[in-house]
């Protein structure tokens, strides 16, 4: 408990501890990484819900979570016309 202000220290509960252990699976399932391989990245990736945005919802049946523009996955797709 902080003297100064009263408060806790914030500590994570067990359901982000569950959370971060689904997480880390799904990453590690999905050879999900915090940077791009080569010009493939997250940003320019069919699954990419807005490639206007830094942080965008990945539509792809096997992730389906917020990703960064930056990153990379192994079902990167091409965007086609």
């Amino acid at each position: 408990m902080s003297e100064s202000t009263g408060l806790s220290t914030p500590e994570p509960n067990e359901v982000d501890e569950q959370k971060n252990r689904e997480l880390m699976h799904l990453r590690e399932d999905s050879v999900l990484r915090g940077k791009p391989y080569g010009d493939e990245k997250c940003g320019n990736c069919l699954y990419y819900l807005d490639s206007d945005d830094d942080i965008s919802y990945c539509w792809h049946p096997k992730l389906r979570i917020l990703v960064g523009a930056d990153w990379w996955c192994q079902w990167w797709e091409e965007i086609t016309d």
